[in-house]
């Protein structure tokens, strides 16, 4: 039988799949980016911004949020697919928190969007994770400073 925590870490793993297929090219990007600057309406601020909440960027990931933040700011008529894209560049960003936060007000007004419910999945499986690796890395911290407390007292003690 399956533990959450598994279904959580077996869904992270599709989620990250489906992303690494989902990157947007260079060229889709430039016509997006050449579309809005000639014609700036909401539309095309969206359609590049969405596209950029996929990026694998860093800079492209900051820059998409800003965007679909400032389109929600601005009443744009796809509201929840704007904060998709900003929760899907937070995840990648490795923000999991936020990515969590804006997953559970997508679905607190629309409990049946399936693509919120797995990202929000993926980013409690992607915390769990950090979370680990950081406890291990105290453990191992912790340990290598009383061995090297050990090992100054066993040297000290021999001098005397």
């Amino acid at each position: 039988m399956w533990s959450s925590k598994q279904v959580q870490r077996e869904r992270k793993i599709q989620l990250d799949e489906k992303l690494a297929l989902s990157y947007p090219n260079d060229d889709l990007l430039k016509d997006l980016a050449s579309n809005y600057t000639k014609d700036p309406n909401p539309d095309n601020a969206f359609q590049y911004a969405f596209a950029l909440s996929k990026s694998q960027n860093a800079d492209e990931l900051q820059h998409s949020m800003v965007m679909l933040d400032s389109l929600i700011r601005n009443g744009y008529k796809h509201q929840v697919d704007c904060m998709y894209g900003t929760a899907t560049a937070s995840y990648l960003l490795g923000e999991y928190d936020k990515c969590r936060c804006v997953c559970e007000a997508i679905l607190r007004n629309m409990p049946e969007n399936s693509a919120a419910a797995e990202l929000h999945t993926a980013s409690l499986a992607a915390k769990d994770e950090e979370d680990e690796l950081k406890a291990k890395k105290i453990a191992v911290g912790g340990t290598m400073a009383i061995a090297a407390l050990g090992i100054a007292l066993l040297l000290g003690g021999k001098r005397r």
